[in-house]
């Protein structure tokens, strides 16, 4: 309880407002990579995301992530069922009585803090990240998943992965409760913005999902080329210019750690991007925008989890490292025959594990986390504690979606019928069309 920095709380509620704008920035991404019949679907699954994730974050998903340490496994759902005791007005400092001037004393009005910052501040900003996590799943399952079983698929997906998940690596102790989560406390491994919680969480759940849905009708053979590259590139911009309310505004707070981590965000991107159409010149000759938008996601994804623990050049050798990693990951689904529609794997997943594991290796002490990697004296320490985090977390998203899906699939169904699905998604469940063409 305390009065808050009102400077920090500006840049935590500017750094809400830019994760929140990734979201229908990813929607943008995700909508220009599917066939024109199916545009209007994938939005709808990333907007859909922002209600449903809210209604659950406010009711029992913040405590869940957030609430005193339950089992090694979840916050206390009941700590903040509802917000409890955390919607109230101002905090004013107290003030001293005056004899001279006639000024009465007036007693402290105390809120809620997260640090510096009120703690209903800190409840929205991390509701954001719940919301594109969830949103993030749905690439993988483009043009063939029914939109009221990726409804209930993702209140079910976020509660009984995410915020459990977003509690072993998010929540330290002390902050909200006496006990936090055990990757963040115990295991000590470094995700300063969700390289685990977000995008390896999200990538091996949309691997788990298309598994078990299946293939689109004709694929690989049929040609499923992006519709839209303009849509493309304009989600790619937004997901950057967002981004770094969710890099920077980890840090809590509006000093050094969010200028380093702006920084060190911004090289590794440009550098993934570099890195991706290089791979893509020498591979097929010629470097394209869909592989310059993918590039960028690429990059801000490596750097998602190390961006506080590296300088410049770890930044540089992350963002190559994973853009080039990425490029080449994108092609697995055609090679083990798993059919990711938009990527979801080689981006987010292969992406999540790289930026995570080789901050066990670029981690120098001159940076915000002040840790050590191998290659600045610092052993293996710190990478086997990213190893564990990392496959941790892969392996208890994917086992539980897949849990998931198949009680979505053997009650309410999951997958379009052929006729519907060869019509066109967004014909058959929301009876709409995005282009007049007639």
């Amino acid at each position: 309880m305390g009065v808050p920095d009102t400077g920090d709380t500006a840049w935590m509620l500017a750094s809400s407002a830019l994760v929140l704008l990734m979201t229908p920035g990813l929607a943008f991404f995700y909508g220009g990579m599917v066939r024109a019949k199916g545009v209007l679907n994938m939005l709808m699954m990333s907007i859909s995301a922002m209600g449903i994730v809210t209604v659950l974050w406010v009711l029992y998903g913040y405590s869940m992530a957030f609430g005193n340490d339950v089992g090694n496994f979840m916050g206390n759902p009941m700590q903040y069922f509802g917000l409890k005791g955390l919607i109230g007005g101002n905090a004013v400092a107290a003030v001293a009585a005056d004899p001279a001037t006639g000024t009465a004393a007036v007693d402290a009005t105390n809120i809620a803090l997260f640090g510096t910052i009120p703690q209903t501040v800190f409840v929205a900003f991390q509701l954001m990240f719940a919301i594109i996590t969830v949103a993030l799943v749905s690439g993988a399952v483009a043009d063939r998943l029914k939109f009221g079983s990726w409804l209930v698929f993702a209140g079910l997906w976020a509660t009984f992965v995410y915020f459990p998940v977003a509690h072993w690596v998010f929540a330290f102790d002390g902050y909200t409760g006496e006990s936090g989560g055990w990757i963040a406390n115990k295991l000590k491994a470094i995700d300063f913005a969700g390289g685990t919680a977000v995008h390896i969480n999200s990538g091996v759940a949309g691997l788990a999902l298309c598994l078990v849905l299946g293939k689109r009708r004709g694929w690989p053979g049929a040609p499923m080329r992006p519709h839209n590259l303009p849509f493309v590139m304009l989600g790619a911009g937004l997901l950057w210019f967002g981004w770094y309310g969710f890099n920077a505004g980890s840090a809590v707070s509006s000093g050094g750690i969010a200028g380093s981590t702006f920084i060190t965000t911004t090289i590794a991107t440009g550098a993934a991007m570099l890195a991706w159409l290089l791979t893509e010149k020498i591979r097929d000759g010629h470097a394209t925008t869909l592989g310059a938008a993918s590039g960028i996601v690429a990059g801000l994804v490596v750097i998602t989890p190390s961006c506080s623990s590296v300088n410049v050049y770890g930044a540089l050798a992350i963002g190559v490292i994973g853009g080039c990693l990425c490029a080449l990951a994108v092609g697995l689904k055609f090679k083990l025959g798993f059919d990711d529609s938009l990527d979801v794997v080689g981006v987010h997943m292969v992406g999540g594990l790289t930026g995570t594991i080789l901050i066990g290796f670029f981690a120098t002490a001159t940076a915000p986390a002040a840790v050590n990697g191998l290659f600045y004296g610092g052993g293996v320490d710190q990478l086997w504690r990213q190893v564990v985090g990392a496959f941790a977390v892969l392996i208890y998203s994917f086992v539980v979606t897949t849990i998931l899906a198949y009680l979505l699939k053997f009650t309410i169904g999951l997958r379009l019928d052929d006729e519907e699905e060869a019509n066109g998604i967004d014909e058959a469940e929301h009876a709409e069309t995005a282009y007049e063409l007639a």
